[in-house]
């Protein structure tokens, strides 16, 4: 008797795809969860901008022109007044969840990194689609949308796309565009600074989610332990893996001190995020870094 035919390209293809998206609902509903706790705690932002709000008065400068005045304000004193109105324009955000291999790490009974980036990215995207803004996921969805239909495409993207480097570093949006990327920023600086040096070149700025899982940071292992690069595959065994806890933190602290410092010099917000704390704190961090007023 023949053996069975093993299963076709697409048929294992779709198998993945059916495995990952039965994680999809349970996702959206913590991403949920978490921007209407979020939403309790934040209030409208205050940005000058277009839009019909009367905000407050500030005194003329010569690059607004006569066209701008506010004349019965400035009638009032010995000094021209503008009219500024709050921030009311629909601006649009891109995203992008890292899905490399080592995104898929995770410690016994904590989310894995990939999926709690998703969670907080899916989080941030229902907030900002609250206050009316335009949403995409770099290299998934295309052009910017708003309304149901924004929040969902990029909420299915946000959890089930594969998040390819690619997508990252050929990024196809406007000019002065907003963007939130989540990673494990594992990759070299250098490779971090090509991609910032990009989206600088192209106005681009916004903030950067550091996903950590606590076995990154604390190194707690002991005894003899096997190291595998989940890209690779490549092993390193140790005998006693504690004699290695030095080196290990001292090499963690400088790439963190190193990513802080890229994103200062870029202009971005970068906000470290534990998968052992709460995933509202981190959401909370992004909407606030989203809220403040470009330079």
């Amino acid at each position: 008797m023949s053996p069975a035919p093993a299963p076709s390209y697409m048929t294992r293809l779709r198998h993945d795809a059916e495995e990952a998206a039965a994680r999809f609902p349970a996702l959206l509903a913590e991403a949920e969860r978490i921007a209407a706790s979020v939403a309790h705690g934040v209030h409208g932002r205050r940005r000058a901008g277009q839009g019909e709000t009367f905000w407050q008065y500030r005194h003329h400068r010569p690059e607004d022109g006569a066209r701008f005045v506010d004349w019965r304000r400035s009638a009032q004193g010995d000094h021209l007044y503008i009219r500024e109105v709050e921030w009311e324009a629909a601006n649009a955000v891109y995203f992008w969840r890292d899905g490399s291999a080592g995104m898929q790490l995770h410690s016994r009974g904590l989310p894995i990194k990939k999926e709690r980036a998703s969670v907080c990215l899916m989080a941030i995207a229902s907030l900002l689609n609250r206050g009316g803004e335009r949403l995409s996921v770099l290299g998934e969805t295309g052009r910017a949308r708003a309304g149901r239909q924004g929040i969902e495409t990029v909420s299915r993207a946000l959890a089930l796309g594969e998040g390819p480097a690619e997508h990252v570093e050929a990024a196809d949006m406007p000019r002065h565009a907003r963007l939130v990327i989540a990673s494990d920023f594992l990759d070299p600086i250098e490779t971090w600074r090509a991609r910032l040096n990009r989206f600088a070149a192209q106005g681009a700025t916004g903030a950067l989610l550091r996903i950590v899982d606590p076995a990154e940071e604390d190194f707690p292992f002991k005894g003899r332990t096997r190291f595998e690069a989940a890209a690779s595959g490549d092993s390193l065994l140790f005998g006693r893996a504690e004699d290695a806890r030095s080196a290990y933190h001292d090499a963690w602290t400088r790439h963190g001190a190193q990513l802080a410092d890229l994103s200062r010099q870029y202009g971005w917000r970068l906000i470290t995020h534990r998968t052992d704390r709460p995933a509202a704190s981190a959401v909370l961090a992004l909407y606030q870094a989203l809220s403040e007023p470009q330079s």
